[in-house]
């Protein structure tokens, strides 16, 4: 996704409660485009929130770089 994307993608991360808006990564986590083919996470409740979760992992594994703001952030493949 972030490659296909070539650019910076805002994370918009949200809880399961509120829609993701479009365009981010959270919205890709729910996406049934995604190799899960929908939403991340097993349980109601624990599902989510993957725009907040997954960047800094991705970052820490040398795959994306992730902006540090205190809102806004925005993430990239590397």
């Amino acid at each position: 996704m972030l490659k296909a994307n070539g650019g910076w993608v805002p994370l918009g991360s949200a809880d399961e409660q509120k829609p993701a808006a479009e365009g981010t990564v959270e919205a890709w986590g729910r996406s049934v485009k995604n190799p899960v083919g929908g939403w991340y996470g097993l349980r109601k409740g624990y599902r989510g929130r993957f725009g907040m979760y997954m960047p800094p992992l991705l970052e820490a594994l040398g795959l994306a770089e992730v902006e540090h703001n205190a809102k806004n952030n925005r993430m990239r493949a590397l």
